[in-house]
């Protein structure tokens, strides 16, 4: 409570009457098709830090976004075979542990798929429904926020080809809308051949955004005790017992997902 308090303003009083004015908000503009229960809403307002009318268009453009990129929110069904293909890779991966900070480490395998396989669009469909899920079991991070860690390894000029610059647009613009606060972006084992896709990524983040990105081009000087895998040096599961564990997690939440998927804006 007083993290929160501290860091994004928030306090019981204010908490209740923000809900509040969210939930009159969603009743007047039904279109917007929205979760409209209290938890979902704090959400919102702690990535917004309780700014009332900066949540409301967080909220339009999450839902927005919902309705209009059919190929990351429609059949989010972890049994298709494309889906699960990449749930047994382990394209992203969120560690069952915090790090120092308490923040959520999300493991984003930029390259552990293969480019002539599988379509980008997949592979980000597949992090958004894990991160979905997982925000939906795990209240605390949209207390402490994100900090992704982008494993670049193997990065070939085929995955380079597949990140066009529309792409990426959509990918940022995607972050932008989440109810959460992503508080590192870390790239890392980056070869020289990748600065253009990185480029291009900052050239779409605010400038908030841009100043919390690092970009290592070999690998991290990571301690041990840094609850990472053990890939990274660290002391935690590996990148195959993370991939097992978010596919049979999602696979045994299949319901949840078919739910889920009516949530977004009657346009």
């Amino acid at each position: 409570k007083q993290f929160a308090l501290e860091n994004l303003g928030e306090s019981e009083d204010i908490a209740k009457s923000s809900v509040l004015e969210i939930q009159k908000f969603l009743k007047d503009f039904p279109e917007i098709n929205a979760h409209n229960d209290e938890r979902f809403i704090l959400f919102f307002l702690r990535s917004c830090k309780f700014d009332v009318e900066q949540t409301k268009n967080r909220i339009r453009n999450f839902y927005k976004q919902r309705a209009e990129r059919d190929e990351w929110f429609v059949q989010r069904d972890p049994f298709l075979p494309e889906i699960s293909e990449l749930l047994s890779i382990g394209v992203f991966l969120p560690l069952r542990e915090k790090d120092a900070e308490n923040r959520q480490i999300v493991i984003i395998r930029t390259a552990a798929h293969s480019p002539s396989n599988h379509k980008q669009n997949d592979v980000f469909k597949v992090g958004r429904m894990i991160l979905d899920y997982l925000v939906s079991i795990d209240e605390s991070i949209s207390v402490y926020g994100i900090r992704a860690i982008f494993d670049m390894q193997g990065i070939a000029f085929g995955h380079a080809l597949q990140m066009t610059p529309m792409l990426i647009k959509r990918a940022v613009n995607s972050w932008d809308s989440y109810p959460l606060r992503i508080q590192k972006l870390e790239f890392i084992n980056a070869n020289l051949g990748i600065n253009v896709v990185l480029d291009i990524f900052r050239s779409f983040m605010s400038a908030k955004m841009k100043e919390r990105v690092s970009v290592t081009r070999g690998k991290p000087n990571y301690k041990a005790s840094d609850n990472l895998p053990k890939e990274l040096g660290g002391n935690v599961d590996s990148y195959s017992i993370l991939a097992s564990h978010w596919k049979q997690l999602l696979e045994k939440n299949y319901q949840w997902f078919q739910e889920d998927e009516k949530y977004k804006s009657l346009i």
